[in-house]
Order: structure tokens, then C-alpha cells, then sequence
């Protein structure tokens, strides 16, 4: 094929997956998906392997598991207009069981050409906790109702049973089922574009270009890593711990090898998966692998499935990394974040030039209301950002989604305009930021009042075991979480939690912040009378850590 077409298809594809993201979050109920935007959107070819990556990185690896496993038990049962569904971490291979995913095949003159998807986060989709998430369940059967891919619509009809089924298990049965006709509805409409370009361009072509699309992500990355000198390197981190054990550290574990153009990513040392919900579904792996390898060689690289070509990912069974059922999996995201960091540590001992601290952690907050504001859901749930680590040559990112998600923050006017709460305080956190020639991002702290009662989750790591710097760079602040803020029984915890608490209660919450790259008395005394003057660093810190004046 010519390369112009080729281009074209694929800013086609590009801009269609923009236009399912716009209807989506503009249509979506809950705060997860029009505020946050935790979700995702793609087309795939009739292999479910991803032509374009979406902004929410790490779905991106997800759709080819659960595509494979539509395949696997429909077959040549598939029909046009069909829609499946699934929240499964071991079936479907989705994150965790709140992550519920939509995928629609596409037919041209009979024949099967492609697949359109979604995948986003539900309200609440029963379990043992209001929300679904858990800070310390012990079996994914705590985390809610568990879905395997099931046809939802079948040949363009609806088939209600199924919706009935799922709503009948949820706590919010409206936002959830809100979101998810307007799931079916984005992916149906990806999917009906996507025939309608081949009808345009012709089935052939447009196949031929997705082909070609893959082809060429694999020759790109092939050429990054024929670029670096071969060899190993190792890394290791810890969790803080797993929700249940809070007392005990869990190691990730990785090996990174470059040889014969391939990259290997071993992590069969990693700890045995853990009894609380911190283990990952290899599609979660794979996730970190492919976004940090972009990251370590090159930001210009275009991700998609072709790119599994030239990479080996190895993780050994029953693994925290691998875990098996029915191992619970709702933390999976702090674990993702750690895991992120451990590799990138193993590459810049391959490829120096592109080394960085490691980053801070989002995390997630879940605030089950006693009663809510009239008219309004009782289900509050919010995605916490954090910051990056300094790097050669730049600092790291503030009060941002740490690696692989690109989430929002849900803004203050929203939250007490539909929530019983109060926002006391919104500001950078200074001195969070690890110390260094290249200062670590700083993170931000938000100071929460209670006008009701209600029942806390919060997830969160990195606060027994900092970020760390490099290169002689301080570590960032841990993260913190603070009960009962001002109160006699006021207590700091360490670990992921569920707090039960009354109306008047307050709470702080702050998550890590990014550790530094450099000696810190090697930093521009201009960027640190910068620093000062923003907030990011203490008139104390900059003088007695940086040595200004």
C-alpha cells in the first residue's frame, strides 16, 4: 500500500477514537467517567490487536486479551450488531472487576474485519464495599459481581436479561447503568465508523493499512532497540505493602535484556502474589512494559499491538505479577505505578541518557455518603494525582496523573456542588519534591470536612517506601493520609484503609511526590529563587538543602 493512504487511515482511526471519547465522557453519569475520564475508547483489528493507542494508556494492552477470549468462545457465532461484555481480571483479562469493557465486532459483506472497544470504570458493581474497590479484600469475589465476556446485544438487539442482572447487583443501578448505555452506545457508533470507511476506502484497503500500521510500530521499536548496546540489567521495589499484611513489604522484580534487536522484560523473581489486592493480570505488565520502553527510547514511538513482535515479556505463575484466581486485584494501579519504576530503573542502566527518578503515585479516594445531596448519588470517587521524578535536563512534573493513565482530578466546584463535603484546603505540598540538580515533581494536599457521616476508602503507596532519587537526588515526600484532622483521636496512617466517620470529621490527603536527579547543591540558584517564589520549595529547604542565600 501507499504510504499516503496508509496515513490517512490511520489519522482516520486517530480522530475517530477522539470523537468516541468526546460523546463518551460528554455523555457519561458519574463523576468516574465526565470528570475523571477514566476510561478508554479504540479500534481494533479483527485479531483485537489496537491500531491507535488512547489516552488511557494502560487499557491499551487489555483489548487483544479480551477480544482473543471473544474469539475463543463465539467464534463463527459472531454476528453483526453484536456487543459483548465483560468486568473479568482472569476471563476477560480486564484491570479489576470495576472496569467493565464493551467490544462490537465489524462485518464487510459477511466477513469479519475489525473490532470496536471501551473500557471504563463502574460506580459500583456490588462486593463487600460500597464502590466495589477494596483496600484489603482477600478473593476477587469481594470486589463485586463478576461478568465473562456474555453477548449483551445480540445481531443490533438489545438484550436486556443481561443489563437487568448487572444493575440488579450494583448500588447505584442508576450511574451504572447510565454509563453503561452510553458505553454500548460510543463503541456501536466506533464500530458503524469503522464499516463506513470501508466503504469508502474498501474493505481491502483498509485492512491492508491496519496490517501495514503494525507492521510498522514493530520496525520502529526494532530500530530503537538495535540502537542500544546489548546486555541485562536488573531492578528491584517495594509496595509498602498488601492491604492485609501491613506490616510486610511486597518486591517487584525486574530483568531487562537487549539482544538480536528483541527486548526481554523478565519478572519471575517478583514476590508470590499477595492475599490482598495488590496482584496484576499480565495485561497489566504488559501495560508498563510497552509505556516504559516508549518512554526509555523514544516519546515519538507509536504504540500498538504490533509492537509485541520484538518484545518477550516473562512472569512466572502465581506471582504477584501473575497472580491466579480467585487472588483479588482492585489495587492494581499502585502496583502498576511501582512496577513502572522498577523497570525504568533496570533501562537506565541500559540506556543512561534517558534515566529519571522514580515518580510519585496516584492514587484513588471513595466516599460512601450516609444520605447525599437530594437528588444526587452517594457514591463520591475520585482519582489523586501526584508527580514525576527529575530527569537529565528537566524537572519532574507537578500536581499531575503519574505515568500511564492521564486521568483528571475532579474539580472542587463539582464535588460540594453534588457531595456533602467541604473542601478546607487545595494547595501544592512544598518540599515534597526530592531535592536535586533536577528537582522531583511536587505533589498536592487536599483537606477534606464531612457534612455527613459517611465511610472512607483510600488507596494509596509509596509512603513506607518513597520515591527514589538518582544520581545523588533526594527521595520525594511519602505519601500521607491524616484521620480526624485536629481532633484528639487524630491519627496518620501508613497503609490503604476503611475509616468509618461523622459529620464535623476532617482529613488530609497527600501523595508522594517525585524524587530528584542530581546533587541538589549543583541546582541553578535561579531555579531555586524559582522555586521559591511558586511554592514548589521552603525559604528553610532552599538554604539549608540547596545552600541559596
Amino acid at each position: 500500500m501507499d504510504a499516503v493512504t496508509i496515513q490517512i487511515l490511520r489519522n482516520k482511526i486517530a480522530s475517530l477514537v477522539d470523537e468516541m471519547h468526546y460523546h463518551f465522557y460528554r455523555s457519561g453519569y458519574s463523576t468516574i467517567i465526565r470528570e475523571s475520564r477514566d476510561f478508554s475508547c479504540v479500534v481494533l483489528d479483527k485479531d483485537g490487536r489496537l491500531i491507535v493507542s488512547p489516552p488511557m494508556f494502560f487499557h491499551a494492552p487489555v483489548y487483544r486479551h479480551l477480544v482473543g477470549r471473544v474469539v475463543e468462545l463465539y467464534g463463527d457465532t459472531l454476528r453483526e450488531g453484536d456487543v459483548f461484555v465483560s468486568n473479568h481480571p482472569y476471563e476477560g483479562g480486564l484491570p479489576h472487576v470495576s472496569d467493565m469493557a464493551f467490544v462490537a465486532p465489524v462485518f464487510t459483506d459477511g466477513k469479519l474485519v475489525a473490532f470496536s472497544g471501551s473500557i471504563a470504570h463502574k460506580a459500583d458493581v456490588g462486593g463487600t464495599n460500597p464502590g466495589s474497590t477494596s483496600a484489603n479484600a482477600t478473593e476477587m469475589y469481594h470486589e463485586g459481581t463478576l461478568v465473562p465476556p456474555i453477548r449483551i446485544c445480540e445481531a443490533g438487539r438489545a438484550l436486556p436479561d443481561i443489563e437487568r442482572f448487572i444493575l440488579a447487583n450494583s448500588r447505584q443501578p442508576f450511574l451504572v447503568g447510565g454509563d453503561m448505555r452510553a458505553q454500548i452506545a460510543v463503541t456501536q457508533m466506533g464500530a458503524a465508523r469503522v464499516a463506513e470507511l470501508c466503504k469508502r476506502f474498501g474493505a481491502a484497503t483498509v485492512t491492508g493499512a491496519f496490517a501495514a500500521i503494525l507492521r510498522g510500530a514493530a520496525e520502529e521499536l526494532r530500530a530503537a532497540i538495535a540502537k542500544l548496546p546489548e546486555g541485562d540489567a536488573s531492578a528491584e521495589g517495594f509496595l509498602d505493602n498488601d492491604g492485609v499484611s501491613i506490616d510486610k513489604p511486597v518486591k517487584l522484580a525486574a530483568t531487562v535484556t537487549f539482544k538480536n534487536g528483541i527486548a526481554e522484560f523478565d519478572f519471575s523473581k517478583s514476590d508470590p502474589q499477595a492475599r490482598g489486592p495488590i496482584n496484576l493480570r499480565p495485561s497489566m505488565v504488559e501495560a508498563c512494559v510497552f509505556y516504559s520502553l516508549i518512554g526509555s527510547l523514544g516519546p515519538k514511538l507509536h504504540f500498538n499491538d504490533g509492537m509485541r513482535d520484538c518484545v518477550k515479556i516473562v512472569v512466572a505463575p502465581n506471582t504477584v505479577t501473575n497472580a491466579s484466581p480467585p487472588a483479588p486485584v482492585s489495587n492494581y494501579q499502585q502496583v502498576n505505578l511501582k512496577l513502572v519504576d522498577v523497570i525504568l530503573e533496570a533501562m537506565a542502566k541500559l540506556n543512561p541518557a534517558r534515566a529519571c527518578a522514580h515518580a510519585g503515585s496516584s492514587s484513588a479516594l471513595l466516599i460512601a455518603w450516609a444520605k447525599g445531596r437530594p437528588g444526587q448519588s452517594t457514591m463520591q470517587y475520585e482519582i489523586v494525582g501526584s508527580s514525576y521524578g527529575g530527569g537529565q535536563g528537566h524537572d519532574g512534573a507537578s500536581c499531575s496523573a503519574a505515568h500511564l493513565s492521564n486521568l483528571h482530578i475532579t474539580p472542587i466546584e463539582i464535588l460540594e456542588s453534588e457531595y456533602p463535603c467541604r473542601i478546607r484546603q487545595f494547595s501544592l505540598a512544598p518540599d515534597t519534591g526530592g531535592a536535586g540538580q533536577w528537582r522531583g515533581g511536587v505533589s498536592f494536599r487536599r483537606e477534606y470536612e464531612l457534612l455527613e457521616d459517611a465511610m472512607i476508602i483510600r488507596r494509596f503507596d509509596k509512603s513506607r517506601f518513597p520515591p527514589g532519587g538518582v544520581d545523588g537526588g533526594g527521595d520525594g515526600a511519602g505519601g500521607r493520609f491524616i484521620v480526624r484532622l485536629g481532633a484528639p483521636d487524630e491519627v496518620e496512617t501508613r497503609a490503604s484503609g476503611r475509616y468509618e466517620l461523622k459529620a464535623g470529621d476532617r482529613f488530609l490527603m497527600q501523595s508522594a511526590g517525585g524524587g530528584g536527579f542530581g546533587a541538589a547543591r549543583a541546582r541553578d540558584r535561579a531555579a531555586v529563587e524559582t522555586d521559591v517564589a511558586e511554592g514548589y520549595v521552603s525559604r528553610e529547604a532552599a538554604a539549608k538543602v540547596y545552600g541559596a542565600d
